[in-house]
């Protein structure tokens, strides 16, 4: 009988049983168009029009639309945001990809709008949603409202939570496993 080391059995191991936690890091395309620095914010009247000037563009896809599309691309979830801008590009980039003029979204709508986190298991049988958090520095960050249905989860934040003044850290928990996906200052001000 031949024995195997236990550096070899480790590896071994690690090969066959997935891991509980996997980490990844936030990015954005690399030119998303009408430019944006400012990071997710209450609607004012210049994120309103860059809005609305993002929804006017063609595509199936415009990057400024669905930025957030592979922000924290990993194998366990996937992850959307709904931003009072992303409200207004979407409202917008609706009407003009069926080839209707361009509207004019509600801008009180936009203002009561709060960061809406969803977040859906690519696999939702193996790993359930329950939950996820926002770490800054040594804080963490719960939503200020959460629901959990059918294996996804909605998760509302409040704007200072995004604000692009340190990096966050979005930890992505499933009954089985976590991922966790850190978003630096440059990336947090980039996102609408």
């Amino acid at each position: 009988m031949r024995l195997i080391s236990i550096a070899t059995f480790g590896v071994l191991l690690a090969l066959a049983v997935p891991a509980a936690h996997a980490q990844v890091t936030g990015h954005l395309p690399a030119a998303i168009t009408p430019p944006w620095a400012k990071g997710i914010q209450p609607i004012s009247q210049e994120s309103y029009w860059n809005a609305v000037s993002c929804g006017k563009q063609p595509g199936a896809r415009p990057t400024c639309v669905f930025y957030d599309a592979e922000l924290c691309a990993n194998d366990e979830f996937t992850l959307a945001l709904y931003t009072p801008y992303k409200q207004v590009a979407y409202t917008v980039w609706q009407a003009v990809s069926q080839k209707k003029p361009a509207p004019t979204p509600s801008y009180g709508e936009a203002q009561r709008m709060r960061i809406i986190i969803g977040l859906k298991p690519r696999h939702a049988a193996q790993n359930p949603v329950t939950g996820l958090t926002i770490t800054r520095g040594k804080a963490t960050i719960d939503p200020s409202s959460r629901s959990l249905d059918e294996g996804a989860g909605t998760f509302y934040f409040d704007f200072a939570t995004f604000a692009p003044t340190a990096p966050i850290t979005l930890n992505m928990a499933g009954k089985a496993r976590t991922v966790t996906c850190q978003i630096d200052r440059a990336t947090l001000g980039r996102m609408r």
